[in-house]
């Protein structure tokens, strides 16, 4: 699946989208200016997003990147 199919799958589930999650994982404390903090793990947000939305591992792992800024929103 590519990265755009993630964030459509994940909008459709969740109605959140990318600019949705950043805002959220702000309010989590797990960014700050829009960075993800040094301490923030992967596993951090995958199971925040497993408990929260339901999101299996790869769908977690895409908004791990978009936060660690490893992909943007119109990353392929």
């Amino acid at each position: 699946m590519s990265f755009q199919g993630y964030l459509k799958t994940i909008k459709e589930k969740t109605g959140n989208g990318p600019a949705e999650f950043r805002t959220l994982a702000e309010q989590k404390s797990f960014t700050l200016d829009g960075k993800l903090k040094p301490e923030v793990k992967a596993g951090d947000i995958v199971n925040w997003l497993k408990e929260d939305f339901d999101l299996g591992q790869g769908h977690a792992m895409a908004i791990y990147a978009l936060l660690k800024g490893i992909k943007e929103e119109n990353s392929q």
